[in-house]
């Protein structure tokens, strides 16, 4: 358990350690690598560990509850979320794709326009 979770942060970018920790849990929940009900540490745990203020960790864990990617259930502890809650993401990707590509936008030009909605 310790090992899937160790996280990396890059000082020198220019992206919030927050969302670089939410970007990081949310893509390895999406492929799988942090796999439904994988129980992640506690707030002030990953706080410790990654040297950062509780209050970022928890920004990024409240993001990612937000987005769905996890679920606090108290005292039990905060888990990745069951897969079924990302399905209506995957519809909808799959769904963007086929417009997209019916109007005939390059795979740059759609990934474009979903970043500057994101």
């Amino acid at each position: 358990m310790r090992d899937m979770q160790v996280f990396a942060l890059d000082d020198a970018s220019g992206v919030p350690p927050y969302e670089q920790l939410r970007v990081q849990v949310a893509s390895r929940a999406a492929s799988g690598e942090l796999p439904a009900g994988t129980r992640l540490p506690t707030v002030r745990a990953l706080a410790a560990e990654l040297h950062l203020a509780v209050n970022t960790v928890a920004k990024a864990y409240r993001a990612l509850e937000t987005d769905g990617v996890i679920t606090t259930e108290g005292r039990r502890g905060t888990f990745i979320a069951s897969a079924h809650d990302s399905a209506a993401a995957h519809d909808a990707a799959a769904t963007y794709a086929a417009l997209a590509r019916h109007q005939g936008l390059t795979l740059p030009e759609a990934l474009n326009l979903v970043e500057r909605s994101w």
